[in-house]
C-alpha cells in the first residue's frame, strides 16, 4: 500500500476516534447525575462504536474490499452486542453495589436492620424491612467483590455503633442510678448533722461531747464516701495512671488478709488462704496500693455477707492462660442471677438480705473493677456451693 493511502488512512481512522471518543466524553459528563449504569453503558460502548465508524470510513474511501468490509462489519456488530450486553452487566452490578452502599449508609443509625448486598433481583423492587434485616447467602449479591467488602465493612460499623450505644445508654442510667444513691446517702448523714448541730446551738443537748462523737463520726463517713467517688472517678475516668512497678500479688494478698483480720475477727468470720510457695510471688506490673484497696474491697465486701461462723478464702495461682489469679471464695449463700451483672455497678447495693445497713455506698465493687481494668485485667462474679466466688485476673510481669 502506498505511503499516501496509508497515512490517509491513519488520519481517517485518527479523526473518527477522537470525534467519537469526544462525543462518548459530553455523553458521560450528561449522564453524571444519572444512574450509573447508564454511564457504565456508554463508557463500554464508545470504544466499539469507534472502531466500528472507522472501519466504514475507511469502506466508503474505498482503502478496503467490499468482501472485507462485509466480514469486518459482521464482526464489529456482534462485538456491539457483547459489548452491550456485558457493559449492562457490569453496569447493573455496579449500581446494585452502589444501592447496597447507600442503604448501608442510611442504615448505620437503625438499630434493627441489617445490611446486605442486595442480588440483581432485588433491585427492581424496594426492600422491605424483613428484606433488609435477611443478610444475603452468598454474602456479596451481585456487587463487585470491593462494594461488597464495603456494605460488610458498613455492618460492621453498624453492630459497633450499636454497641457502643447501647453501653452509653447503661452508662446513662448507671450514672442516675448513681447520683440518686449518693443523693439519698448525703441527705442523710447531712439532716442528722443539721439536728445536732441545731441542737447544740440552742442548748437543747444534755450531752455535748457525745453529741459531737456522734458529729464527727458522721463527719468521717462523708469523707469517706467523697474520697470512694474520688477513687471511682479517677480509675474508671481514664486520666492519669501512677507509675507501675513490679508488685508481688501474693505479698499484696497477705496484707490484706491482716489488715481485715480485725473486722473478720468482730464478724465471727474466719479467713483461710491458699497461696503459692514462697518462692513464687506472683509478679505483675502496678500499683501496690491501687490493689491492696481493690482486694481490700473484696474481701471486706466478702466478710461483711457471710454469716457468723462461715468461712472467706482467698486463693491465688498462675493460670493455665499465663495470667495471675486472685479468688475470693465467700459464704454468703448466693447472689440471684438477675443481679449478677449488675454485682460491679456503681451503686449497686443488691438485695436487703444480702447487703445489710452499713453505710456503705456501694462503691466497693465498683472500685474494684475499676483498678483491675486499669491494670489490664479482668474481674468477674459466680455463684458456687454455699456462697459466690470472685476472682480477678491479671499478666504475668515479665
Amino acid at each position: 500500500m502506498p505511503t499516501r493511502d496509508l497515512a490517509l488512512i491513519i488520519a481517517l481512522t485518527t479523526a473518527c476516534c477522537v470525534l467519537v471518543g469526544l462525543i462518548g466524553l459530553i455523553a458521560v459528563r450528561l449522564l453524571r447525575r444519572r444512574p450509573l449504569r447508564l454511564t457504565v453503558v456508554v463508557a463500554g460502548l464508545v470504544p466499539v462504536l469507534a472502531v466500528a465508524i472507522s472501519v466504514l470510513v475507511n469502506v466508503n474511501a474505498m482503502f478496503l474490499s467490499g468482501h472485507d468490509s462485509f466480514v469486518v462489519l459482521v464482526a464489529l456488530g456482534w462485538a456491539v452486542v457483547i459489548a452491550g450486553g456485558l457493559t449492562v452487566v457490569v453496569g447493573h452490578s455496579v449500581s446494585a453495589g452502589a444501592l447496597a452502599v447507600r442503604e448501608g449508609m442510611r442504615l448505620l443509625g437503625n438499630p434493627e436492620d441489617r445490611i446486605s448486598a442486595p442480588p440483581a433481583s432485588d433491585l427492581r423492587r424496594p426492600r422491605s424491612r424483613s428484606d433488609r434485616s435477611r443478610p444475603d447467602a452468598s454474602g456479596s449479591g451481585a456487587a463487585p467483590a470491593e462494594l461488597a467488602a464495603l456494605v460488610a465493612e458498613l455492618d460492621v460499623i453498624r453492630e459497633r455503633l450499636n454497641t457502643s450505644r447501647t453501653r452509653e445508654k447503661a452508662l446513662e442510667q448507671s450514672r442516675r442510678e448513681l447520683v440518686a444513691f449518693m443523693s439519698h446517702d448525703l441527705r442523710t448523714p447531712l439532716a442528722g448533722l443539721r439536728a445536732l448541730a441545731e441542737g447544740v446551738e440552742d442548748g437543747v443537748v444534755g450531752d455535748v461531747p457525745a453529741a459531737m462523737t456522734r458529729i464527727r463520726s458522721t463527719v468521717d463517713r462523708l469523707s469517706l464516701l467523697v474520697n470512694d467517688l474520688f477513687e471511682l472517678s479517677r480509675v474508671t475516668g481514664g486520666g492519669h495512671q501512677r507509675p507501675r512497678r513490679l508488685v508481688s500479688l501474693a505479698e499484696v494478698a497477705m496484707d490484706v488478709l491482716t489488715e481485715v483480720s480485725d473486722h473478720a475477727r468482730a464478724c465471727g468470720v474466719q479467713l483461710l488462704y491458699d497461696l503459692p510457695e514462697p518462692d513464687d510471688r506472683l509478679p505483675v506490673l502496678g500499683d501496690a496500693d491501687e490493689l491492696i484497696r481493690a482486694m481490700t474491697n473484696l474481701v471486706a465486701n466478702a466478710v461483711r455477707h457471710t454469716q457468723p461462723g462461715g468461712t472467706v478464702q482467698l486463693i491465688g495461682n498462675r493460670g493455665a492462660d499465663g495470667q495471675i489469679r486472685i479468688a475470693v471464695v465467700d459464704g454468703c449463700g448466693g447472689i440471684p442471677d438477675a443481679d449478677l451483672a449488675h454485682v460491679f455497678e456503681a451503686g449497686w447495693r443488691g438485695n436487703p438480705a444480702r447487703t445489710p445497713d452499713d453505710g456503705g455506698a456501694g462503691l466497693g465493687l465498683a472500685i474494684a473493677r475499676g483498678v483491675v481494668e486499669s491494670h489490664e485485667g479482668s474481674i468477674l462474679v459466680r455463684n458456687i456451693d454455699g456462697g459466690c466466688l470472685f476472682e480477678l485476673a491479671l499478666p504475668l510481669a515479665q
